[in-house]
């Protein structure tokens, strides 16, 4: 099912034949970051955890017939509300589509999601130096957690800490 928003601009959820697809816009996104060589992703990777699994979702934002952008998402927990939430995990539109409003219609996408889930909010990151984007997301009305860090456990570290030997 598409959904027609924005001057020609349709979404429709992400299929299993769209691994590739998703794929190739994870690879996009972290060379925009800078990070091409953390993505270990592999398309039987995302079969199994959005589609088998079904941990995230993803939509597509397309125009004239292409995807020119896409969102995963999945759903948290706020203790403090009560409630679930959704968290944006990446964001990207095609360079060459910037500017125009879609990354903005991609987010209202969302947070007409949200409502219609009944979540509490609608939460991402973004990288310090993004400036572009931090710009972008504070005229959107969006705030800022800064005074919370945010801490991570991965690879061996996570490994080791669950572990039966771990001190």
């Amino acid at each position: 099912m598409s959904v027609v928003l924005k001057q020609g601009l349709t979404f429709r959820m992400a299929e299993e034949k769209d691994v590739r697809l998703i794929l190739y816009f994870i690879k996009e996104l972290a060379s925009y970051e800078k990070m091409i060589d953390q993505v270990v992703a592999t398309e039987a990777l995302l079969t199994e955890w959005l589609f088998e699994k079904k941990t995230a979702e993803v939509i597509f934002a397309e125009f004239g017939g292409k995807e020119i952008g896409f969102a995963l998402y999945f759903h948290n927990f706020s203790t403090f509300l009560g409630q679930a939430g959704l968290y944006l995990e990446d964001l990207y539109v095609l360079p060459e589509y910037r500017g125009n409003g879609y990354g903005k219609a991609i987010l209202k996408h969302l947070a007409q999601i949200a409502v219609a889930r009944g979540c509490g909010r609608l939460e991402w990151w973004c990288l310090d130096w993004n400036q572009p984007s931090i710009d972008f997301y504070l005229s959107l009305g969006a705030k800022a957690m800064d005074k919370w860090t945010v801490y991570r456990i991965t690879g061996e570290t996570l490994l080791e800490m669950a572990s039966e030997t771990s001190k």
